[in-house]
Order: C-alpha cells, then sequence, then structure tokens
C-alpha cells in the first residue's frame, strides 16, 4: 500500500446525492503464515466475525482466500466495505460487509469525549486506537468496536451467512485497521478530515471566552497535560510561536540599600541565587529551542546536597560557599574536593566521589574483562590491588573508579586523602595515563 492509499478521504455520491467518504485500498499481496492482525482492535474485529459466523469452515476458508491474496481492492464507506473475492475456480464475487453507523447523537457524544481528552486524537493521528478511547466510548453508550451479531454480509454466491468471501474480506480488512484504526470510525459515519475538522472546530469553541468576559468557558476540560496538547497539535488552535532565543542572562537585581531585611533573609545568598535561576533560566530555554529537545529526556533532578555542589562550582562569596557547606553537611575541605569533581563530570563525578559503590557481580565481570583487555600484549601493565570498585597502582597514590555508569575515574592521593584527577575514560588504561606521565614528570 502507498502513502497516498493509506492517507485522506476521497468521496462518491450516496443514493440521496450528498456525497459520502469512502476509501479504496489496492489488493494486498499474499501473505505467508502468522497472524492476520497484530493489534488489539484487528484482532477484536476479527473476533467479532468468528463469534458471529455461524459456519466455521467458512471462516476457515475465508482466511485461505484471504492469505492467498485472493481479495480485490477494499473500498472502506461509512456503514460497507466491499470487495470481489475470487474462488479457487476463478470465480468472482462481490462481497460487502455492513456495520450499523453511529447516529448524530451518538457522534455528538464520542466527539465530546475525544475533544476532552487531547491523547485521544494524538494517538489516531498516529495510528494507535489506545483502550482507554473504547472504554471512554463505552462509558458515554457508544461502543466502537463490533460485538457478535454486529457484522452482517451481503455476497453475490447468496449466502445468507458469512460466507467464506465475506469472512475473506473481514481478514483482508483487519490488515488495513492495523495500519489505520481511522477506517474504524469511517465505517462508523465520519471519515478522518471530516472527524478533524470537527474536533477543531469544538477545540476552538472550547477555548472562546466565556459570555461577559469572564474568561475561558466553563465547560472546558481543566488540567490538560502539556504534552498531550503538544501531540495534538495538528487538531488544535495554531500555537503561539516560540520565544526568540537569549543571548545573555537577565541582570539579577540588586537588592541593597532601601528597606532593611526581614530577618533571617541573607541578603547576598539571596542575589547569587537570583542570578543564578537567570543562568539555568537561560540554560533551560536554550536547550527547548534545540531541535533535538523532544527526543531529549529530562535531566534526574538533583538532591539538596548536590544542588549545594553545582552551587558551589559557580564561585560564590567565602560567605555563600560557608552556608552551602554547611546546609549540605561538609567541612570547607570536603565541599572543595566536591567542587573538584562536579567540575570534572557532574552529578556521575561527585558521586564517584562520595558514594561507596560496590559493583555487583556482573558489573565486576564486566569491570575485570576491560582490565584485562585494556593493555596490549607486550605492554607494560601496572600491578592493581582491587577493594570495592577501586583499583590501586601498587606502589604508587595513584588509582582508578569504576563508576556506576560504566567508566573509569582516575583519582590521586593528595596530604593522605584521595581526589578526584581528571575526566573519566571507558579505557581503564586511558584513565591510567595521565596519572603514569605525571608521576614521571615529577
Amino acid at each position: 500500500m502507498t502513502e497516498a492509499e493509506n492517507r485522506g478521504d476521497e468521496s462518491v455520491r450516496g443514493s440521496d446525492g450528498a456525497r459520502v467518504p469512502e476509501r479504496t485500498f489496492a489488493a494486498l499481496p499474499p501473505v505467508r503464515g502468522g497472524a492476520f492482525a497484530r493489534t488489539w482492535w484487528g484482532r477484536a474485529w476479527l473476533k467479532a466475525l468468528e463469534d458471529s459466523a455461524l459456519d466455521g469452515a467458512q471462516v476457515k476458508l475465508g482466511r485461505r482466500h484471504a492469505r492467498a491474496g485472493a481479495v480485490g481492492a477494499v473500498s472502506v464507506r461509512p456503514g460497507r466495505i466491499t470487495a470481489v473475492v475470487q474462488d479457487r475456480d476463478h470465480t468472482r464475487h462481490r462481497s460487502d460487509v455492513l456495520l450499523q453507523q453511529l447516529d448524530d447523537a451518538d457522534w455528538d457524544r464520542l466527539l465530546d469525549v475525544m475533544a476532552d481528552r487531547a491523547g485521544h486524537i494524538a494517538a489516531l493521528l498516529d495510528r494507535d486506537m489506545p483502550p482507554v478511547l473504547v472504554e471512554d466510548a463505552a462509558a458515554a453508550g457508544i461502543d466502537l468496536l463490533p460485538g457478535i451479531g454486529d457484522l452482517e454480509s451481503a455476497c453475490s454466491c447468496e449466502a445468507w451467512d458469512h460466507c467464506a468471501h465475506s469472512a475473506a474480506l473481514c481478514y483482508q480488512l483487519a490488515r488495513l485497521l492495523d495500519e489505520d484504526p481511522f477506517l474504524l470510525l469511517l465505517m462508523r459515519g465520519r471519515g478522518e478530515r471530516e472527524l478533524l475538522d470537527e474536533l477543531q472546530a469544538r477545540s476552538a469553541a472550547r477555548a472562546e471566552p466565556a459570555p461577559g468576559g469572564g474568561g475561558a468557558r466553563a465547560t472546558a476540560p481543566a488540567g490538560v497535560e502539556a504534552a498531550e496538547v503538544f501531540a495534538a497539535r495538528d487538531i488544535l488552535p495554531p500555537l503561539p510561536a516560540p520565544p526568540p532565543p537569549v543571548d545573555v542572562p537577565g541582570p539579577a537585581p540588586s537588592l541593597g540599600g532601601g528597606a532593611p531585611p526581614a530577618p533571617g533573609v541573607d541578603v547576598p545568598c539571596l542575589e547569587f541565587l537570583t542570578a543564578d535561576t537567570a543562568i539555568r533560566a537561560l540554560g533551560l530555554l536554550a536547550e527547548a529551542l534545540t531541535p533535538w529537545h523532544a527526543d531529549t529526556p529530562p535531566a534526574p533532578a538533583l538532591s539538596p546536597a548536590q544542588d549545594a555542589v553545582r552551587l558551589a562550582a559557580a564561585g560564590p562569596n567565602a560567605a555563600v560557599s560557608a552556608r552551602l557547606a554547611a546546609g549540605s553537611g561538609r567541612d570547607a575541605r570536603a565541599l572543595s574536593l566536591a567542587v573538584r569533581a562536579w567540575r570534572l563530570g557532574g552529578a556521575a563525578a561527585l558521586d564517584v566521589l562520595e558514594e561507596d559503590h560496590v559493583p555487583g557481580p556482573d558489573a565486576l565481570a564486566r569491570a575485570d574483562d576491560r582490565l584485562a583487555a585494556a593493555w596490549d600484549e607486550g605492554e607494560p601493565r601496572p600491578r592493581l590491588r582491587a577493594a570495592r570498585g577501586r583499583w590501586t597502582v601498587v606502589g604508587e597514590d595513584t588509582q582508578i573508579r569504576y563508576g556506576r555508569d560504566g567508566r573509569w575515574w582516575p583519582y590521586r592521593k593528595e596530604h593522605g586523602r584521595w581526589v578526584p584527577a581528571g575526566p573519566a575514560s571507558d579505557d581503564p588504561a586511558a584513565a591510567l595515563a595521565p596519572l603514569s606521565a605525571a608521576d614521571d614528570g615529577a
């Protein structure tokens, strides 16, 4: 099936002369083995057929016809699907499968259900039918999927029940439904374009101010997640343009002078936090405007102790640094080492410095394998003493640590304390090399 055959509604004139939406799909090639329906709604369609047909043998024969590619082009319109199906003796039969359309009142309730939850339409636009949509429709008294007895047949072979030809057509339609659940809504009476236009009109109406200028209408749903709204951008009123990029953070206000601060308010600390907020806002805005923002997972939230180190790494004055140290449970030296680690690798480097992480058996096995392969045969290999995810070079004040991120972090002993000595590396030999070079220079 080509993209043109899979998208968009065409139309034909019905018996009353009105335009009726219709979609036509070219004959599908034969298919070998496997289930006809991959999706849950495709399987529900076939279950309605299999539960309704009185002759199971005809259903099995129809499945074989569909698998052999005996079903011609399939036409889908409100209340009816049609195709010509060829028997093994090359006799051709026009077969129709009928499904009751929803009346105007049903459609009015269904459109309200869909407009109340933008995620429903977002899923359909992704060619998915979420079970919650069917459940919400059922709660409104509307059965979207057919049940027992809902699929009727009419075939030129003049069978009074589902025959092999109508069964073959149902199996073929299950393959089409897998690709586009909008076909089910078309059979229920609305084409995709008409449906989206009606939903857009309802969404726009709900966004209008209430009579008398009292803001949004009281009937508008509250608490819709931003992700759902953005996902449904194709059917909602146009969103405003994104804000322009900003080159520098806004200047922090000066809080000195004027009325004295309230008791407990540290003005230099508050000014520092205000400036940091502006810098972080600039970074978040710049990231949000990048093309890859939607595919980038958000960074994990920092704990208060980690955020204190991040703030201290920005170089505040001594008074602010002292408050950060005290508030994070560190003394001045510990905060200095933490800042050193942060500048080398952020939260991951801080974790390696301060957390006594012991890798599990699988992680230790991977670490040992990487250590064994780090040096080529004949290349000088340092003697390492392992302890709790740390490998210390025997006879030297150098060490590499294996982090939770699977990277190796170099450390050096200074004044009797292990301190971060460089950025991480995926290769343990590369992590140790700068330490060895520095020792040789000394």
